[in-house]
């Protein structure tokens, strides 16, 4: 890998750094070397120079929605994020840099009079991360409204492609195995009133407030399963924190990590403990769902790195 080539073009290169230093939940342990990247074109030659190299990388944005083992990784890895929004607004039409934080894209779709984000306010991590995960709110998801995603595969070679081609389902999307990575990304939005959009966001961030940790604080990953489809056996109860809490899973924990209080599908670190504490705490809560229930609850934080196996 050619660090000055990388430097040049304003990427940061962190050595041996803890990956607790760059995820939500503050845990996780060193890669080799991080790679820091806020515009597409960092993106870009960082990817580019990886694959020129020979050299295996994991990509990350915002930190959130991820656990990383406690051993870390023995790849590169690039953070694609940016401090400051990377946005352009013409004609109802947002161009965002996938490394621009998810709920400034939603402030500034307010700001501008559009519709379509506002729900989505005060959801943490960047475009890029909830494009692939198709992030949500109320029954919206940031799928509905996008018009074309710019892409960049492991080779460096960039395409364009269509919301179908991004087989959006449920906190799900194809780029979640694809392996390809947002790099920008056109939103189309309705004109709203502004004033209106300000109120619903305020509001919603208010929810957010009241009912889940500030990760700032509390370390978190936000929501740890996924919500039960209504054809499961969960007929018309759908949230996975609803059968966590009949289950008694609000009253365990494992070291430092247990459920929030006020929310029991998002595990939260209030003391020392590990990444491997916080995954075998998880599976201990949807063993408790299973049993109760005969429901078996799907994993929406994604794990980076090597685990231990669980044993009940």
């Amino acid at each position: 890998m050619n660090a000055a080539a990388l430097q040049a073009a304003g990427c940061a290169l962190f050595a041996h750094e803890p990956l607790s230093r760059h995820t939500t939940f503050q845990l996780g342990g060193p890669c080799p070397v991080l790679i820091a990247c806020a515009t597409p074109e960092q993106l870009h030659t960082a990817v580019a120079e990886l694959h020129r190299s020979g050299e295996a990388f994991e990509l990350i944005g915002g930190g959130s929605n991820l656990l990383v083992a406690d051993g870390g990784l023995p790849s590169a890895i690039i953070r694609y994020q940016s401090a400051q929004p990377l946005i352009a607004y013409a004609h109802g039409v947002l161009n965002v840099s996938g490394s621009t934080q998810f709920d400034d894209v939603a402030a500034c779709a307010v700001r501008e009079g559009l519709a379509g984000l506002e729900l989505f306010s005060g959801i943490p991590g960047t475009l890029g991360g909830a494009l692939a995960g198709n992030a949500g709110a109320f029954g919206k998801h940031i799928g509905d409204v996008l018009e074309e995603v710019t892409l960049l595969d492991r080779a460096g070679r960039l395409r364009h492609a269509a919301p179908a081609e991004l087989r959006f389902a449920y906190r799900s999307s194809a780029l979640q195995t694809s392996g390809e990575i947002v790099v920008a990304a056109r939103l189309r939005l309705p004109p709203g009133e502004a004033a209106v959009l300000a109120h619903q966001r305020n509001e919603c961030l208010m929810i957010r407030q009241q009912k889940h940790p500030d990760w700032h604080v509390t370390p978190t990953a936000g929501s740890f399963f996924r919500n039960v489809a209504p054809t499961s056996a969960a007929g018309r109860r759908q949230a996975a924190g609803w059968f966590l809490e009949q289950s008694g899973a609000l009253e365990m924990r494992l070291h430092g990590a247990r459920p929030y209080a006020k929310h029991a599908n998002i595990i939260v670190r209030d003391g020392p403990c590990s990444a491997q504490d916080v995954l075998d705490l998880s599976r201990r809560m949807a063993d408790a769902v299973a049993q109760k229930f005969n429901l078996q609850l799907e994993r929406e934080v994604r794990l980076l790195g090597a685990f231990a196996s669980y044993e009940r």
